[in-house]
């Protein structure tokens, strides 16, 4: 048993050693990668760095609450809340661009986006960990990627040179308006247009803001979005994030915009392999009622054993809707196929449900492929969580979790 006097000494030996990095002697690199994460940034000749972090805390404020109140009443996007998280969110990027720069950061890999609620206020909190090409230091960070380690071996690999962390953001609301009409039209079953239109809106808004945001950092392609929808203070926001890149084959095509891709980037590796380019991300969204007759017939008849016809009709319709959605919005960009189309289906109020298909318009391109044979196993090999932590549930709060989250125990 090592005894009190042998732990402070421990821990002096500690201090001063930390005291000299500090001072530039001599520094320990503190750095989130993995290893399966610093093996494949090893093979593209990167060394890790140290984790760096960005915050903001912000107030929705009284006035910005009024106007957004007005706003939800005719529902749709609620602008001055989309403006203070999109300041919020690019405050704390830029600080942590900054850190980075003083540790001569060639990259910054793994970075997010986070909503962290500390009591009235909301902290907008980014992460990411620091990269330096052949161990050496820059003077400014010459690419920031939302890519992990490994899907950065996967981008890198598969042509792209990343440029930027890009996010498009939307808040918005159904609205008191569209909530009335949308109650009436749910009377009668079928789709409820003006809630497919609101929705349909709200999601492409993320998508062109992302898109315009790689634009102005001079990429021809947003890669491994990533898409959350949140719950903010009476209303919802979503939030893509992604890494902006530049690829030499997009280069020859006649697009006025990056295209876009919310394959994995393993997935996407796979793809460029087989000689097809991603193209656009598309969505479809359909918001359908059951009606009321259709309501209490499906009640009568959930009360015995079988089939309830009406639901099932009902729910094959609204995801046909979305997927022909999503199969025109690929027709128009000349797409061959559709791939990694993910559907997902939400419980609305007055007994609505929303049905959203989401996944990458693809064409093939000759001469495409990557650089490797193959993935090397430490690309693909998903990480174990060695921490875990089951006593908060009893004993304290994670601030990480909305407030919505916490008291109902679902996902946002």
């Amino acid at each position: 048993m090592v005894s009190t006097d042998a732990w402070q000494e421990m821990y002096t030996v500690r201090k001063h050693a930390n005291g000299a990095g500090l001072d530039g002697a001599s520094m320990t690199i503190v750095t989130g990668l993995s290893g399966n994460e610093m093996y494949c940034l090893h093979s593209k000749g990167f060394t890790p760095g140290e984790l760096v972090v960005g915050n903001s805390v912000h107030s929705i404020g009284f006035a910005g609450g009024i106007g957004a109140g007005i706003k939800t009443l005719t529902g749709g996007e609620v602008e001055q809340v989309t403006s203070i998280v999109h300041e919020g969110r690019q405050a704390a990027v830029e600080r942590l661009m900054r850190e980075a720069k003083q540790h001569g950061a060639t990259g910054i890999t793994g970075m997010n986006s986070e909503l962290v609620w500390q009591g009235g206020n909301v902290e907008f909190l980014s992460i990411g960990n620091c990269i330096h090409h052949d161990g050496q230091k820059s003077a400014e960070p010459l690419f920031s990627s939302s890519a992990d380690g490994q899907e950065l071996f996967c981008q890198i690999d598969a042509g792209f040179t990343p440029m930027k962390f890009v996010f498009g953001n939307v808040a918005y609301s159904i609205g008191v308006g569209g909530g009335i009409m949308g109650g009436l039209k749910s009377l009668a079953r079928g789709e409820v247009k003006e809630f497919s239109d609101v929705f349909n809106e709200t999601r492409h808004r993320a998508l062109w803001r992302i898109t315009e945001e790689a634009s102005h950092a001079g990429a021809n392609a947003v890669v491994g979005i990533k898409t959350n929808i949140l719950p903010l203070s009476g209303m919802q926001e979503m939030v893509m994030v992604g890494t902006a890149s530049r690829h030499p084959a997009f280069e020859q095509l006649s697009r006025k915009q990056p295209i876009t891709s919310d394959l994995t980037n393993e997935e996407m590796w796979n793809v460029i392999k087989m000689g097809y380019f991603p193209i656009q991300l598309v969505l479809g969204v359909s918001v359908y009622s059951l009606g009321f007759v259709g309501s209490i017939r499906s009640a009568f008849k959930s009360l015995a054993r079988g089939e309830i016809t009406e639901m099932s009709t009902l729910i094959y319709e609204a995801r046909e809707n979305a997927i022909k959605r999503v199969k025109a919005d690929a027709e128009l960009c000349g797409a061959d196929d559709v791939v990694g189309v993910k559907t997902y289906v939400y419980q609305l109020s007055n007994g609505l449900i929303e049905f959203m298909a989401i996944g990458t318009a693809v064409r093939k391109m000759t001469g495409l492929t990557t650089q490797s044979e193959q993935l090397p196993p430490q690309a693909v090999i998903a990480d174990k969580d060695t921490f875990i932590n089951i006593a908060d549930r009893r004993m304290a709060t994670d601030l990480n979790r909305s407030m919505s989250t916490q008291t109902t125990g679902g996902g946002s």
